[in-house]
């Protein structure tokens, strides 16, 4: 279906349905949070929810994890590989075959009406233990992915509505605390079902016919929409280079080379330049790389443009071979799956900031900490600060970037961990100077009261955010613990009453300091 011409269904019907589908989509995403069991979902809202036609193309998303939402597209491709029949529920978590990193399992439901497939329901959550070699499933210092848990191939875990109970019991088998497990797995049937049910309501109301129109429609849009704006901005190429500050195995930086094109509507990036594979777990799965280039366009785009398969259309994505941003079997990734995809946008987003009037750095990390027991364990991602713009300061103490997950309130916390909160609070003046400052970044000190395991993956802990336009960078972020500093990847074993600290890097200013 061109692009080009005039849409067959009238604007006002096919607005009030693209905010159908995306009411469906924020349901799943509700239906989620309030049934799983795990604090990692429930309180941080550690998951991302989506709709997808019969030709595997998103039509909706919720406004959930940038991450998970721009890789489910490989996800429902490697299922419908499987030859999915109605009522079946597949799960995966595998990087090389849909999936992102092994903590997120991904659920993709058929969605039938009267025998027919009509579209898929994709659920996808953060499991804070999938197995592997240490509590928490994100080892610092993995060298393979059968390290870091239990691999899930596309697999059906519901056939024609009825649970595979050896499947399920063969993985809740390999993770350190099943029952949560396999009530935040329900929580997502749960949510596919609804996103199921809420879709067939719209065929009924609309008809088959329509609804398949709409679908086109909504795709043709959304791709219209992202091409008018690359048509504005000048072609040409522009470059900008990063890194990754060590892979948890080796401590030097990996460099990150990008070249975005624009020509005419469509955007080209590039990533000749960058590193080989490295030993560690920074490897980033051709999922992920693409889905933080998908982030950083959709960064220039109007706020009302929806976010679906026509968005990405008009990207292209070159792939050096071997590449830290390919990576394949069977390389650690689950760091990449983070950390990597940070850096990425970032790298993106600083080359097409050339052309664009982007906001200074953010903090470009996620700063994961993991802590756990044999039964228990404790993730989070912690916010920091946002760069300045033009327009204003950067606001502090959020999530940036790949991330858009909330905290985990120290009540709950405390409730259902043994640890303790000695400090939180913001990072005061750790925002980068400027006309407008950066937002300051978050001190967050974790007091461990039984022996336990902690792994950290973070980044920006010696290259500071980046100021914009005279603007200064802003602080770096640091890792302690009983005050004594932490590489910006490792995992130890700690004792009880020993502190973890994080102090996460604020975000770069915008524009000269004026002074006094």
């Amino acid at each position: 279906m061109s692009v080009d011409r005039l849409s067959a269904i009238d604007p006002v019907t096919l607005s009030v349905f693209v905010s159908a589908l995306a009411g469906v989509a924020e349901e799943m995403g509700a239906v989620l949070v309030r049934s799983s069991y795990s604090s990692n979902i429930k309180e941080r809202r550690d998951c991302s929810c989506a709709l997808f036609d019969a030709n595997g193309r998103m039509i909706a998303q919720a406004e959930h994890i940038p991450v998970h939402l721009g890789a489910m597209q490989e996800a429902v491709a490697a299922v419908r590989e499987r030859a999915p029949e109605p009522g079946d529920v597949f799960m995966l978590n595998d990087p090389f075959s849909g999936g992102t990193h092994l903590p997120d399992i991904t659920l993709v439901g058929a969605v039938d009406v009267d025998g027919e497939i009509v579209g898929y329901t994709v659920t996808r959550a953060h499991h804070s233990d999938v197995g592997g070699m240490t509590p928490g499933s994100m080892p610092a210092g993995s060298r393979s992915i059968y390290q870091e848990g239990i691999i899930i191939p596309p697999l059906r875990l519901l056939r024609a509505g009825v649970y595979d109970e050896p499947l399920l019991e063969l993985v809740l088998a390999n993770v350190r605390t099943p029952q949560i497990r396999r009530a935040d797995l329900y929580a997502q049937v749960a949510a596919g079902s609804v996103g199921g049910e809420r879709l067939r309501a719209l065929i009924g109301r609309y008809g088959l016919d329509f609804v398949r129109a709409a679908f086109d429609e909504v795709i043709a849009y959304a791709e219209r929409r992202t091409r008018d704006v690359l048509r504005r901005l000048p072609d040409g190429t522009y470059t900008a280079a990063g890194e990754i500050e060590g892979d948890g195995v080796v401590d030097a930086d990996i460099p990150i080379r990008v070249a975005a094109t624009i020509a005419g509507d469509s955007l080209r990036i590039d990533f000749t330049g960058t590193a080989e594979p490295v030993p560690g777990n920074v490897n980033c799965p051709r999922s992920v790389t693409r889905s933080a280039c998908l982030f950083a366009l959709r960064v220039l785009l109007p706020p009302d443009v929806p976010t679906n398969a026509g968005t990405s259309a008009p990207l292209e994505i070159v792939f050096p071979q071997p590449s830290l941003v390919d990576a394949r079997p069977p390389s650690a990734v689950v760091a990449g799956n983070v950390e990597t995809s940070q850096r990425i946008a970032d790298v993106v987003l600083a080359a097409l900031s050339q052309v664009v009037d982007l906001p200074a750095a953010g903090q470009g990390t996620m700063n994961n900490v993991i802590i756990g027991g044999a039964d228990w364990t404790y993730y989070e991602t912690i916010g920091g600060g946002q760069g300045a713009s033009s327009t204003g300061p950067g606001p502090s103490g959020v999530h940036v970037g790949m991330s858009n997950t909330l905290n985990t309130p120290i009540e709950a916390l405390e409730l259902e961990f043994p640890l303790r909160i000695e400090s939180y609070q913001l990072r005061y003046g750790s925002g980068g100077d400027g006309i407008h400052c950066g937002g300051d970044g978050i001190e967050r000190r974790i007091r461990v009261l039984e022996p336990a395991t902690l792994s950290l993956l973070s980044d920006r802990r010696r290259h500071a955010p980046a100021g914009k336009d005279g603007g200064l960078a802003g602080a770096c972020g640091q890792n302690l613990l009983d005050g004594a500093p932490l590489p910006p990847k490792k995992t130890c074993e700690i004792g009880p009453q020993q502190v973890v600290s994080v102090l996460t890097p604020g975000g770069g200013g915008w524009g000269k300091p004026r002074r006094a």
